[in-house]
């Protein structure tokens, strides 16, 4: 029996400041530049604003990416276009500077930060720093089987949480969640499924690397199989991880729900995030207020768990990527955003001196 229950997250999240919040959409009403112009930079100020409870936006100084990995049995069904047991080689490529999100992070000045949860490989192969959190190894095929034990979705979530106090405690002042994981797409659209009530071919898309139409039909038929596993324990979100999720994807929940305590923001990546934030909703309402979508990636499953978080995500650019890279080309807008928010003037107050020696200058000029 667990110890845990994600539902008394509900009663520890608050909802960003919303007196900051309106404070910050007056003081932008009296900026020179006019409401409106900036477009979603606003919206992306407030939110920041909110976030810090803070009226004038602090800049976004220490960044950090964070990724999950680990390995899902399901992928040896030959759902995924990387072969089963292979995310240590993500994880090695992102060690290396050589992976999308290594060298987007490398150009932006973001640390990375890899948390192997559930990779299936010898640990010898990858840093101890990466490897010494590790639930368990690989998880179980959530078509016939749990992915993990309840105990181990407990030490996953508490995992994630643990991760989110340290980087709190050390100054984070954003996240950029993603993932590294082999399989990862098929739970993760399983659970929104769940969540949503919808069907498998309605969540089932082709995945970060890719898959033909056979691949495609396969991989709808083991998200309908472990659907029929997921529903029947969706009363205990934290046995329903146990049953199709994974380590990474447990352990990403956590990180979630323990970043919305501790009241510090993150931009999501991909499907994987965003089905790991809707149990994190079904936990606690608030929590999706202290949460951006970074990108569209494509993933029918990820635009439906969006729609019932009511985040709207910022790019569009087609990247399915996966492992944090759409999230982090969202992160410039976020310190514009926020670099705006607190340097435009504000305009003169009418009758201040300022606005009267402007008035002085025109007539002199006419």
């Amino acid at each position: 029996m667990s110890s845990l229950n994600l539902d008394d997250f509900s009663d520890l999240i608050e909802r960003p400041d919303s007196r900051t919040r309106r404070d910050a959409e007056e003081r932008r009403g009296r900026l020179t530049v006019p409401p409106g112009a900036l477009g979603r930079l606003d919206e992306l100020g407030e939110w920041l604003s909110a976030a810090q409870g803070s009226v004038t936006v602090k800049p976004v100084e220490q960044p950090r990416v964070v990724l999950f990995a680990g390995d899902h049995g399901v992928a040896s069904l030959d759902v995924s276009g990387r072969p089963a047991g292979t995310a240590h080689l993500l994880v090695r490529a992102t060690l290396d500077g050589v992976s999308p999100v290594a060298v987007l992070a490398r150009r932006a000045g973001v640390p990375v930060r890899i948390i192997d949860a559930g990779l299936d490989c010898d640990p010898e192969l990858l840093p101890e720093d990466v490897v010494k959190h590790r639930v368990r190894r690989g998880s179980g095929r959530t078509d016939v089987e749990n992915a993990l034990t309840v105990e181990e979705a407990e030490r996953a979530v508490r995992l994630g949480m643990a991760i989110a106090d340290e980087e709190a405690d050390s100054g984070t002042d954003l996240i950029v969640l993603g993932d590294l994981s082999v399989g990862g797409t098929t739970p993760a659209a399983t659970l929104i499924a769940a969540l949503c009530g919808t069907d498998a071919s309605v969540v089932t898309g082709r995945g970060g690397a890719g898959i033909d139409d056979l691949a495609w039909m396969r991989k709808c038929a083991a998200v309908r199989d472990s659907l029929r596993r997921a529903r029947p324990v969706l009363g205990d979100l934290l046995e329903l991880l146990a049953a199709v999720g994974g380590a990474d994807l447990a352990a990403t929940t956590g990180f979630l729900l323990q970043s919305a305590v501790r009241r510090m923001p993150v931009i999501l990546d991909g499907v994987v995030s965003a089905a790991c934030a809707l149990v994190g909703q079904r936990a606690a309402f608030r929590a999706p207020d202290w949460w951006m979508a970074g990108q569209l990636s494509g993933e029918p499953a990820q635009a439906r768990a969006l729609d019932r978080m009511s985040l709207t995500p910022l790019l569009d650019q087609g990247v399915t990527v996966g492992e944090g890279a759409g999230a982090l080309l969202a992160l410039p807008l976020v310190r514009a955003a926020a670099a705006l928010a607190a340097e435009l003037p504000e305009r003169p107050a009418e009758g201040s001196e300022d606005e009267e020696d402007a008035e002085d200058s025109e007539d002199a000029v006419g």
